[in-house]
């Protein structure tokens, strides 16, 4: 944690997780389109990524699933009710960056649903219509891209909902759960955790 006065004397950023916190789970979605239970399970179930995205890779490929139709499930989604009347007003107080491990491929028709807000992501391998393999930017990108921003001298204020997240939550200067669930509140306990935006924007706000 930095020196406090140091801390007051830095412009300051906010960091948001993008699924769960602003737009729907978009595996969960495409678990709803499909049937296929198995692509339920998320970041808030499985701490370690790569685990995760093995298997479902996995599940697509034994299900045959293409990235023509999960595009399809994405084109279909909208954010969260008021995420962007929330991150309209946000971003008109400061700055914005989403930081999810989401994809590029994925992201994109969302973010223009949110006004282009900049967002970092991976990307998908894809051939032949099907999701082969995946490429991070970097690992643990989150919590990276935090530390990054801090040496450029700004103060960081995260939120997010997911294991995936609490690194980026641990390395900012202040961090919340947003709409955690149960699990990751218990194992969090030094995250002040909330569910709604006019709370989680009072948060943000009174850290700016």
């Amino acid at each position: 944690m930095a020196d406090s006065a140091a801390v007051a004397d830095r412009q300051t950023l906010v960091t948001l997780d993008l699924e769960g916190v602003l737009v729907p789970e978009i595996w969960v979605a495409v678990a709803d389109r499909t049937g296929i239970d198995a692509l339920r399970r998320t970041t808030r179930d499985e701490p370690d990524y790569d685990v995760l995205m093995r298997y479902r890779l996995d599940v697509l490929d034994e299900h045959g699933l293409t990235m023509s139709l999960v595009q399809d499930v994405i084109a279909g989604l909208e954010p969260l009710p008021v995420a962007k009347a929330f991150l309209d007003e946000l971003r008109a107080r400061t700055q914005v960056i989403i930081l999810s491990d989401t994809f590029e491929q994925f992201a994109a028709p969302l973010m223009r649903q949110l006004g282009m807000p900049t967002v970092f992501c991976h990307r998908l391998v894809v051939e032949d219509d099907r999701i082969v393999d995946y490429r991070l930017r970097q690992p643990d990108q989150k919590q990276c891209s935090v530390k990054a921003f801090q040496s450029l001298e700004y103060k960081v204020i995260a939120a997010g909902d997911s294991y995936n997240d609490t690194t980026m939550l641990g390395a900012a200067d202040v961090g919340f759960l947003f709409r955690a669930p149960e699990n990751v509140i218990a194992e969090f306990p030094q995250f002040r955790a909330m569910t709604g935006y006019d709370e989680l924007f009072d948060a943000l706000t009174a850290e700016l």
